[in-house]
């Protein structure tokens, strides 16, 4: 199956540890046969996140730079452009119901090229019951599911 992973399941690959969740997740997905996907988006919000921890003294900023070097060419996972125009137009209408533009290009590149995206975002999670969403993903993508990795693992 083709997930995209959001940003969350990479940042232990940039030294940040993430509560109850498994360091190791896109590893575990790969071993069980699934394709892993990102959205290029989610290497800018590891390098602003790292930047936060990196200025406040926490993690070294070269640590931060080679976690970002080793996934963005990693060749076990597929980098989604942001800047095509199904990715933003869909954007765009996801926008009309998620507030965080971020998380908008993440879902939409998921729609427009996976099968499922795989978050712990609530906002996201959330957005399953949404009308709008609904009728995006029954024309772009009708087998399209949101799942935790919990559901997936």
């Amino acid at each position: 199956m083709k997930l995209l992973l959001d940003t969350t399941y990479f940042l232990p690959a940039i030294g940040i540890a993430v509560k109850n969740l498994p360091a190791n997740a896109p590893i575990k997905l790969m071993q069980k046969g699934h394709q892993i996907f990102i959205s290029k988006i989610t290497l800018f919000e590891l390098s602003a996140k790292g930047a936060k921890y990196a200025a406040l003294g926490k993690i070294a900023p070269e640590r931060i730079t080679r976690g970002i070097r080793a996934i963005a060419y990693a060749e076990t996972i597929n980098t989604i452009e942001i800047h095509e125009s199904t990715i933003l137009n869909t954007a765009f209408q996801i926008r009309k119901t998620l507030n965080d533009f971020i998380d908008c290009l993440i879902l939409s590149s998921a729609i427009n090229q996976c099968d499922t995206l795989i978050t712990e975002d609530t906002d996201i999670q959330n957005i399953k019951e949404d009308k709008t969403f609904q009728e995006i993903t029954a024309i772009k993508n009708p087998k399209f599911q949101i799942h935790k990795l919990a559901e997936i693992l």
